[in-house]
């Protein structure tokens, strides 16, 4: 599976913004997918990830009630709704696809395929 993130950019505090991961694969809908992030000098970060149909999801504690991940799989995509932004969220937002997670979305073990990742940067 490859994925390529897009939708990055520069906005100021209190701006949204959707990141946006596309799939190369048909059977992209059997994946669970999760979303990383990565600030300079800092360890990649658990964001979001939500199941392979899109019923469940999974949110790290400091984007919880900001961000919603969601995704459609007629279109191979997964979404990333970021709102309410904050200068800490700059960071290099990466999408995963675990074709089965067996302990916690959250655990980067999980996700066998990586996207290569689209930076965000907010100013305050």
């Amino acid at each position: 599976v490859q994925l390529q993130a897009s939708g990055g950019g520069l906005v100021q505090a209190g701006d949204s913004l959707r990141l946006s991961c596309a799939a190369s694969r048909r059977t992209f809908s059997n994946y669970a997918m999760g979303w990383f992030r990565q600030a300079p000098g800092k360890e990649r970060e658990f964001v979001a990830g939500i199941s392979w149909s899109g019923s469940s999801t999974y949110y790290g504690d400091s984007v919880k009630d900001r961000f919603t991940a969601y995704r459609d799989n007629a279109k191979n995509t997964v979404y990333l709704r970021m709102n309410s932004l904050k200068p800490e969220d700059t960071a290099v937002y990466y999408c995963a696809a675990a074709p089965y997670v067996r302990s916690r979305y959250g655990d980067e073990s999980e996700y066998h395929y990586w996207g290569q990742g689209t930076q965000v940067t907010v100013s305050s």
